[in-house]
């Protein structure tokens, strides 16, 4: 009897964590953090340069039906206007929620610290706010639910871990991290298919998003050769090559075009 008690609780026990482990949509994944890095060397700031620019729109810019929010009450009800796609945003000549940084050239040669406050992407309005966002790998992603209304957050890297959570109430949060460098990171609501941001998954500190009117700005980059790219959600990627030296300025421009 003794025997067989104990193994009627170590099944119960079993039993019990089995249900605990099981999915949860309020709660976040967790990947497992990057290792540190414990090579290299800080740039230093009395010689770094700055890379700034502008994303030029040639052309006109796509006419997009505004969307349709009438499916859901809570999402129509915050706008009083009708709400324009947010893929493309012209001012000036200019292309801005374009995600431009650093993608080759700085090796292992220097060493950053990732940043321990979170970036916070929105939910306002049903849709994502920003747009177009960027991050450094081990960096915390918050993810708000500013409506009063169920979003359903569905990431969709292709070289990080894949998420999708529910957040059925206002002022839900749940945090996730990258492990891996990857542009762009695609996020979609399952529940309101007009909503979708993407996140630019970055290495080091030099990456920017552009705006008012497609400018960008790259700050404290050491001196260096280096591959600049541009990518846009719907428009492609582009890249130049720029040299910094001590104490540089440099301008790098892009064009993009609709159809090309």
């Amino acid at each position: 009897m003794f025997h067989v008690s104990k193994l009627i609780a170590a099944a119960a026990t079993f039993g019990l964590l089995a249900a605990c482990s099981g999915s949860n949509q309020s709660e976040s994944p967790k990947p497992a953090s990057p290792a540190a890095a414990t090579d290299g060397q800080k740039v230093d700031q009395s010689t770094a340069g700055t890379i700034s620019g502008k994303i030029a729109f040639e052309g006109d810019a796509p006419k997009l039906a505004s969307i349709q929010m009438a499916s859901d009450p809570a999402c129509a009800s915050a706008h009083k206007d009708p709400v324009p796609p947010q893929t493309y945003i012209v001012k000036d000549g200019g292309l801005d929620d374009v995600f431009v940084y650093i993608k080759n050239g700085l090796d292992k040669k220097y060493v950053f610290t990732t940043p321990t406050d979170p970036v916070v992407l929105n939910q306002k309005g049903c849709e994502y706010i920003p747009h177009v966002i960027g991050i450094r790998v081990g960096q915390p992603l918050q993810i708000v639910n500013d409506d009063n209304t169920m979003h359903n957050v569905h990431g969709m890297p292709e070289e990080n871990q894949e998420f999708n959570f529910g957040q059925p109430l206002p002022g839900m949060k749940n945090t996730v991290t990258f492990t891996a460098p990857e542009v762009l990171v695609p996020f979609k609501c399952d529940v309101h298919s007009w909503m979708n941001a993407y996140i630019g998954v970055v290495a080091n500190p030099y990456f920017a998003v552009s705006a008012d009117g497609g400018k960008f700005e790259l700050r404290d980059v050491p001196p260096g050769t280096y591959t600049i790219e541009a990518v846009h959600e719907k428009l492609g990627k582009q890249t130049q090559t720029v040299t910094v030296g001590a104490k540089d300025s440099k301008q790098v421009s892009f064009s993009f075009k609709a159809g090309a």
